[in-house]
């Protein structure tokens, strides 16, 4: 349980965290003054709530296996 998360995981966590607050600031912008709260805001939440956050879970769990079989437990 040292390295709950590694770099690479790290980085796309990171990633995806500034895009949620990007989505999420884009969509409390008025639709009037700023027509990407209504298109691009949906997509980038979308986005990131069903393809990163899933694939830095994956990658996580893939990586750990990894370094458990090259230490030999």
């Amino acid at each position: 349980m040292k390295n709950l998360f590694l770099s690479k995981t790290k980085k796309i966590l990171g990633i995806s965290i500034l895009l949620l607050v990007i989505g999420y600031f884009l969509l409390a912008q008025k639709p009037v003054e700023n027509p990407l709260g209504l298109t691009v805001a949906p997509l980038i939440l979308v986005g990131v709530y069903c393809i990163l956050i899933p694939f830095a879970i994956i990658n996580d769990s893939k990586e750990n296996k990894e370094s458990k079989q090259k230490k030999g437990v």
